[in-house]
């Protein structure tokens, strides 16, 4: 639910989750909100009671957009995507995974009337510390997180398994050819073929940085292992 379609169409339209729609994997509408007010000249924001600066989202062409969706997918699961929302994590779009159906409601200007988040939003969620001008690219952001778990969406699920933040530990450097650029060395034990040499130095690489840079992760994920 957005007031930019087309640009999140696009966007959803190339690579990886490109290719999975087309082939069937996932489906991906995007509703038009200003498609359902009833205002003759098409407006969905209004003056804010009270007082402040901007413009807010109205209730009305919102929950129209949100019923013609329920009429379809009576089950969907309406997620609004807002900086006062509980912060996105790995763990989160795992959980999604289980939904049969996500609507992600993409608010704008200053914001979306309460009246709409009391009737229509079952979660709220936020990407990070921070503001956008638009729900767009985290509705965009979730999308993806989500879609490439799907079976089949990519080539196998190691592909994502072994990556940062889903393992619990951020990923282990990679390389590829050639095996020396501007005097820098592929590191010789990835090019020994001994699978359980690689093995261990990956673990141990993945370990070093997230203990350096993220203190949180590898204190959880160390309680985790001792278990």
């Amino acid at each position: 639910m957005t007031l930019f379609p087309e640009d999140v169409n696009a966007f959803l339209s190339s690579s990886i989750i490109g290719r999975a729609r087309k082939a069937g994997l996932i489906d991906v509408v995007c509703h038009n909100i200003r498609d359902f007010t009833k205002d003759r000249h098409n407006r969905v924001d209004d003056y804010v009671y009270g007082g402040g600066k901007g413009m807010v989202m109205q209730p009305q062409p919102v929950c129209d957009c949100f019923r013609y969706i329920k009429s379809i997918v009576p089950d969907t699961y309406c997620i609004y995507l807002s900086p006062k929302g509980k912060k996105f994590t790995q763990a989160k779009a795992k959980s999604l995974l289980k939904k049969g159906s996500i609507t992600l409601l993409c608010g704008h200007y200053e914001g979306l009337d309460q009246r709409a988040i009391d009737l229509i939003v079952d979660e709220e969620i936020s990407i990070g510390d921070f503001v956008l001008t638009g729900g767009e690219l985290p509705a965009m952001t979730i999308v993806d997180a989500v879609s490439r778990m799907v079976p089949g969406v990519l080539a196998d699920s190691s592909c994502y398994e072994d990556e940062s933040i889903y393992s619990g530990l951020l990923e282990h450097p990679q390389y590829t050819r050639p095996p020396v650029y501007e005097g820098l060395a592929v590191p010789e034990v990835l090019q020994n073929g001994n699978h359980a040499l690689i093995a261990k130095w990956k673990l141990e690489k993945s370990l070093e940085i997230t203990r350096e840079r993220r203190g949180d992760l590898y204190r959880r994920y160390m309680k985790k292992t001792k278990k």
